[in-house]
């Protein structure tokens, strides 16, 4: 059986060293074998024999051509013992040199999951600590920037509060009632809309904790809490207990959990475990999203025109919300159209 060995640094530097260390030992072996003498010196020749005693018997090599110039067993076992030391320093040679760069790389998958991630080490050679306070440099950016977005937004968003109740207010003189009635939708939808622009900010920003979860219970507590306000909801499967962020998993089944009865009237939420995953899959029976439309619906704010408009009463943040929360916990979110109807709502959550 062939076992792949994995092409990083660390095997190509291990092996560059590891392959130089052992040519330079081969040929100096071949040098020695090649040019050492042949053993000790010659004796006096011995009396002179017959022409017919000379003669090797058939068969025999003559004795300068019998192999004598054959190594002893020392001398291979002190080659293996070197070739042995040598490889462990190279091993760890290659080790000491290609951990910053793995830490690196595991700060970075950190970043990528989420902005909270603390700073890497800057230790190691002068290029991998450059390469390290750099990336710092740009993590403590983002943060910022990420900051000031978030607290421009809820500011924004906080100040339209104040003309909205003007418009109401003023809206009372109107006396269209049909006018004044739709004036008002208008303006609950944009309240409805700062509303969730807020809570999505505020959810942002907040820090949590790993913790252990038993996800089964949290699952069938939410198919028990819907079946008591008359929700068609049931669940299925079972799964062991995952460490995760307990109040972003549930914010964001919540969402599918919404999204499912507001759109498609029931929901149907199943569960199952791997050795690397567990995958939570909600899944209505509405109309679905037309699949050129998939990926647009993770946007903020988008709305479908035909099922998903502003009559439902939705604001367009529901599944960005989720896929933010899916993959703050590293995991990913996934939608899909059934085959017999229905829309397939997967969360995939690392182990």
């Amino acid at each position: 059986m062939k076992w792949p060995v994995p092409d990083t640094v660390f095997t190509r530097l291990f092996g560059l060293v590891l392959a130089a260390l052992l040519c330079s030992h081969l040929v100096m072996t071949g040098l020695f074998v090649v040019f050492a003498p042949d053993g000790p010196p010659p004796e006096a020749p011995p009396p002179p024999r017959s022409a017919e005693h000379a003669r090797p018997p058939p068969g025999e090599r003559p004795p300068h051509d019998r192999g004598e110039r054959r190594l002893p067993p020392e001398f291979w076992a002190g080659f293996a013992l070197q070739l042995a030391a040598v490889s462990l320093l190279a091993w760890y040679g290659a080790r000491r040199l290609v951990r910053p760069i793995e830490q690196l790389t595991q700060g970075a998958r950190e970043l990528g999951r989420t902005l909270d991630a603390p700073p890497i080490d800057e230790t190691g050679p002068l290029e991998t600590r450059q390469a390290a306070q750099l990336f710092n440099d740009m993590r403590a950016k983002l943060r910022r920037q990420m900051e000031e977005r978030s607290h421009f937004l809820a500011a924004v968003s906080h100040d339209l509060r104040t003309p909205l109740t003007r418009i109401r207010l003023r809206g009372t003189q109107i006396d269209d009632n049909t006018l004044q009635q739709r004036l008002n939708q208008d303006i609950d939808e944009m309240a409805a809309m700062l509303d969730a622009t807020l809570a999505y900010l505020r959810d942002n920003s907040q820090q949590e904790g790993w913790e252990q979860l038993d996800i089964e219970a949290l699952l069938q507590a939410m198919a028990e809490d819907a079946q008591e306000l008359g929700q068609p909801v049931r669940f299925s499967g079972q799964a062991s207990q995952l460490r995760t962020l307990p109040a972003t998993l549930r914010r964001c089944l919540d969402n599918l959990l919404e999204n499912a009865l507001r759109y498609g009237g029931s929901a149907d939420i199943s569960l199952q475990q791997s050795d690397t995953t567990v995958e939570i899959c909600v899944r209505d029976h509405g109309p679905g999203i037309p699949e050129a439309q998939l990926a647009r619906v993770f946007e903020p704010f988008v709305r479908l025109e035909d099922s998903r408009n502003r009559h439902t009463g939705g604001t367009g943040l529901g599944l960005t919300i989720a896929r933010d929360a899916a993959r703050r916990m590293g995991g990913e979110l996934y939608l899909s159209n059934a085959s017999d109807g229905g829309l397939i709502a997967l969360l995939v959550l690392p182990r």
